[in-house]
């Protein structure tokens, strides 16, 4: 009788990004709530289901992205991106617990790690083997479920991970920004991390291409009053440099060797 309800229920959740405890109880009438949400946390276990209030949430439509592929991305501006992780790595310093979030700009960083003992946790398999080649003393991988378009690590037990560390200074990358929806990225597992960092991180450090600018994604990971640096390679509109004044982040645009950074007064 359990295999056979909860084949239903695997069922359900192949079907639906989210399945109500409510739900199943009309659907097992005979079944109690306690023995229902049982099922649940085994489907966590499985890793099939996150378990969330009133139900769980599909690990399936949980991982989809509307982003492009990471293969697709990884050769474009590379200039620009290696002259944004000149900039940040600026901000690496030993005895620190230092987070460095996935994506192409971030990989770049490694060309410019100090000759110092670094504590390195990444969500990226790429830019730990990268790290390591630069000459990282320590670098620790999340572990969770690897994302084949952004190759990042992700899910529930990557967020159990972050949510036990401190991080002291956090590099950050997000998909898109805007006014209206700030700091975005395009899948939703990867929004619950970058979200989690930026909360748990003494120092958030934004690296975006300008490309990213007036792009919005489906979630925000944060805002711009939860970031202290954002490094560009180029003009921001107007309205963002007042938004940016206003929750005193520092703006350094790498493109612009005379005016590298606007200091915001504290």
């Amino acid at each position: 009788m359990t295999e056979e309800r909860r084949e239903k229920i695997g069922i359900l959740l192949s079907e639906k990004p989210f399945v109500s405890l409510a739900e199943l109880c009309d659907m097992f009438p005979n079944v109690s709530d306690m023995t229902l949400r049982r099922d649940i946390e085994y489907f966590e276990k499985t890793g099939a289901a996150i378990k969330v209030r009133g139900g769980a949430r599909s690990v399936k439509f949980i991982g989809d992205t509307t982003e492009e592929s990471i293969l697709n991305r990884a050769n474009l501006k590379t200039e620009e991106k290696t002259k944004i992780a000149k900039a940040a790595a600026s901000y690496l310093e030993s005895g620190r617990s230092i987070f460095i979030d996935s994506g192409t700009t971030l990989e770049h960083i490694a060309k410019f790690l100090p000759h110092e003992k670094l504590s390195l946790t990444t969500t990226s398999p790429i830019t730990a083997v990268e790290l390591c080649k630069g000459g990282a003393s320590a670098v620790n991988i999340v572990g969770g479920r690897l994302d084949r378009d952004s190759f990042s690590v992700s899910g529930m037990h990557a967020l159990r991970f972050i949510s036990d560390m401190n991080i002291d200074v956090a590099f950050l990358s997000p998909s898109g920004m805007s006014l209206s929806g700030n700091f975005t990225c395009g899948n939703y597992s990867e929004c619950n991390i970058k979200s989690e960092v930026a909360k748990k991180a003494r120092l958030v450090i934004m690296l975006m291409d300008i490309s990213k600018t007036d792009k919005v994604l489906p979630f925000t990971f944060c805002k711009m009053e939860d970031v202290d640096v954002l490094i560009c390679d180029g003009s921001l509109p107007d309205e963002t440099l007042d938004a940016a004044g206003k929750c005193g982040t520092k703006i350094i645009n790498v493109s612009d060797e005379s005016q590298s950074s606007k200091q915001v007064p504290d």
